[in-house]
């Protein structure tokens, strides 16, 4: 199977059988969302959801948020990962948004990235899933399963580099798609440490599950 079709073969199995594939992460608008985003750098969705719901309820707005200082937010997230940093990225990211945005989530990836703590995964995460614009943000998920499917190169060693590839080749309607799809198959099917190639639907195309047939 050759790279365009196996890019074929992806993008019609997954909007097929997962046609509404999206974000894991509990929010109600953008502002939400880019706290939720932010906190889940290094950290699962499912525990990010856990405490989300009391940060909202305290500061339902950037504006709120803003007000705030360390020793008043930090209880609320000093259970993920990295509560120091997070905490201190999410109150300078409020505050610019207030000063700067006037306090709406921006669209565009350049002025995003301005946001304390938004890096650019987090910037195309806001762009792809609030403004339905073509970009892929690329976690440990997607740079994974991209590499073992074969739809990128094995010498793609940065995320930029793995994301300029998926996004020359995937048409730009199913980009937004996309990113779900590669993130929900490397969560729940092709794991890190042990992939269920046995419970894999899309083996046919993996070259991964190729290289370990020919090895056995």
């Amino acid at each position: 199977m050759n790279k365009k079709e196996r890019y074929q073969f992806f993008i019609e199995y997954f909007s097929q059988h997962s046609p509404e594939a999206e974000t894991e992460l509990h929010y109600e608008n953008p502002y939400q969302l880019m706290v939720a985003v932010a906190l889940s750098a290094q950290c699962t969705d499912k525990r990010v959801n856990m405490v989300t719901p009391a940060i909202f309820e305290t500061f339902p707005t950037a504006a709120d948020l803003a007000q705030s200082n360390f020793e008043e937010l930090f209880p609320y997230i000093r259970s993920i990962s990295y509560p120091n940093n997070k905490t201190k990225h999410l109150l300078g990211m409020a505050k610019m948004l207030v000063e700067d945005f006037d306090s709406e989530v921006p669209a565009d990836i350049n002025e995003l990235q301005k946001l304390p703590g938004v890096g650019r995964k987090t910037a195309n995460v806001i762009a792809s899933v609030i403004f339905n614009q073509p970009t892929m943000a690329v976690d440990t998920h997607v740079f994974r399963v991209s590499k073992r499917l074969g739809l990128v190169t094995q010498n793609a060693k940065t995320p930029l580099e793995v994301e300029k590839q998926l996004v020359k080749h995937i048409p730009k309607e199913h980009i937004p798609k996309a990113h779900h799809w590669l993130i929900l198959h490397g969560r729940y099917i092709c794991l890190a440490r042990k992939p269920k190639c046995e419970d894999c639907s899309i083996t046919l195309m993996c070259r991964y599950f190729e290289k370990q047939q020919i090895k056995k």
